[in-house]
């Protein structure tokens, strides 16, 4: 009888040893890093089923021949360069029946990817510009421009889980929500939310958060203009106050 109660003893000891290290503090298992360095937290949100959200979400680029993960935010084309004769500009957002109708339509500075099941065509100017021969879908802005030489226009597509959270960056950035819905809190405590169909902006040099809400997958076109001799995102140490989830 005393070797079996060593025995539980011992057992009863390796147990309490492991338990926190595998969940951490108040029994929550620790955040990871994926693939697409970005941070999982394993932990469920109301109205979400228990996933690994992504909390600390950049656009990446895959590369080419490499399976694009399921979700997170991806770089899909990249303008580099850009001149700009005025403070502030509009994203002008057209769709083609094909990429090689979309390539003939654009000028210098547009930008054709195809995504989402659509070829879309980028193209950046005053808000009065009319598409040229493609369907217009929406114009997003004003986008305010931080002075530069020359800027970059990234345009990324994002397929993020209610739950998942994302960031400063150098540059204004605009969102057309293709499904689900998002949720923006910054620095100036304000939120705004956006549905499908919806767009939404932020100024440049912000800090913010972005959450994904509701009870369904958000995919959305999103796109950041920088200046060219400084990163896209930018590190911030602004601690938000959730009020996404409230």
């Amino acid at each position: 009888m005393r070797k079996v109660n060593v025995t539980l003893l011992a057992l009863v000891a390796v147990c309490l040893v492991v338990a926190p290290l595998a969940f951490g503090q108040g029994g929550n298992p620790p955040a990871a890093t994926n693939q697409s360095g970005t941070t999982s937290d394993h932990r469920a949100t109301a109205g979400s089923a228990l996933h690994d959200h992504l909390v600390n979400v950049n656009c990446v680029e895959v590369p080419l021949g490499e399976k694009r993960p399921e979700f997170g935010c991806f770089i899909i084309a990249t303008a580099k360069d850009l001149q700009f004769t005025q403070p502030t500009v509009y994203w002008h957002l057209q769709t083609f029946p094909s990429r090689g109708a979309a390539e003939a339509a654009k000028s210098a500075t547009g930008i054709v990817v195809v995504e989402d099941g659509r070829v879309w065509l980028s193209e950046f100017g005053q808000q009065d510009n009319a598409p040229q021969r493609g369907e217009g879908v929406v114009v997003i802005g004003p986008l305010d421009l931080p002075p530069a030489k020359a800027y970059d226009a990234v345009i990324s597509y994002a397929v993020m889980r209610p739950g998942d959270r994302s960031h400063t960056h150098p540059g204004p950035e605009a969102w057309y929500m293709l499904a689900g819905e998002q949720c923006l809190e910054t620095q100036t405590g304000t939120t705004k939310k956006a549905r499908t169909g919806e767009t939404m902006t932020v100024a440049p040099n912000v800090p913010m958060q972005l959450s994904i809400v509701g009870t369904t997958v958000r995919r959305s076109l999103v796109l950041i203009i920088h200046d060219s001799a400084q990163a896209a995102i930018i590190p911030s140490d602004w601690t938000p106050s959730e009020a996404c989830d409230r």
